[in-house]
Parts: C-alpha cells; sequence; structure tokens
C-alpha cells in the first residue's frame, strides 16, 4: 500500500485470536463470492485514536439543517461528537437503518418535526 494512502486504509482490528479468527473467515467468504481479493488489512489493535472533529459524524455533516439542529442542542462540539442521539441520525443520513427502525425510534432523537420530516426522506431514498 502507498504510504500518503494510510490515512484511509481499510483494516480490520482483532482484540483476540477468535476475532482474528472471524475476520479472515469473513474476508475469505466475502473473496470466494466476488471471485477476487480483498485488499482489508486483519491486524492486531495496539492503539486508537480519535479522529479530528471535522471528520466526526461526517454524513450529518453534509446535512446541514439536521446539523444546526444538533449544535443547537449540543452548542460544544465534545458534547455533539459524543451523543447516541447524532450518532444514530450520522448513521441513517448515511444510508444505515430501515424505515420501520427509523419511525420507531424517531421521537427519540431529538429532532424538530421539519428535521423529522427531513430524515425520514433520507431513509426513504436509502431504502428505495
Amino acid at each position: 500500500m502507498r504510504p500518503w494512502s494510510r490515512q484511509y486504509a481499510a483494516i480490520i482490528f482483532y482484540h483476540n485470536e477468535e476475532q482474528k479468527r472471524l475476520a479472515r473467515e469473513s474476508r475469505d467468504r466475502l473473496e470466494s463470492m466476488i471471485q477476487g481479493d480483498i485488499h482489508t488489512e486483519i491486524v492486531p489493535f495496539v492503539d486508537f485514536y480519535l479522529a479530528e472533529g471535522y471528520h466526526q459524524k461526517y454524513r450529518l455533516r453534509q446535512v446541514p439543517e439536521l446539523l444546526r439542529e444538533y449544535q443547537a442542542i449540543y452548542p460544544d462540539e465534545q458534547d455533539l461528537i459524543n451523543s447516541t442521539a447524532v450518532a444514530r441520525v450520522n448513521g441513517y443520513v448515511g444510508g444505515n437503518g430501515t424505515q420501520a427502525k427509523l419511525e420507531a425510534e424517531l421521537d427519540g432523537l431529538g429532532l424538530s418535526p421539519t428535521g423529522q420530516d427531513r430524515l425520514m426522506k433520507f431513509v426513504e431514498v436509502w431504502n428505495r
């Protein structure tokens, strides 16, 4: 791998031999499905460094109206980054989660009715 591409390398970190085994089995299974190589490294976990703030909640940062709502709730950047609700919405905006799951938790995410509608539209698009 080229040195300048290490910042965004695809890597699976494992904590024990069972996780290592499962990661390798998963990689091998996917390689046989795609009939090609997967270049994701599987390496032991050593240290973890939290990414800079501007990398946190990246998908949510692409939707300014939702981000503004959460910044009003969490004016401190670290509180925004640590919020479970913000993490959930970031996932939904990024295409993870179903409409049914979102509907079940929507009222607990702290968004205004307008924000809720906007988020539902994202999930509708992703689930087509």
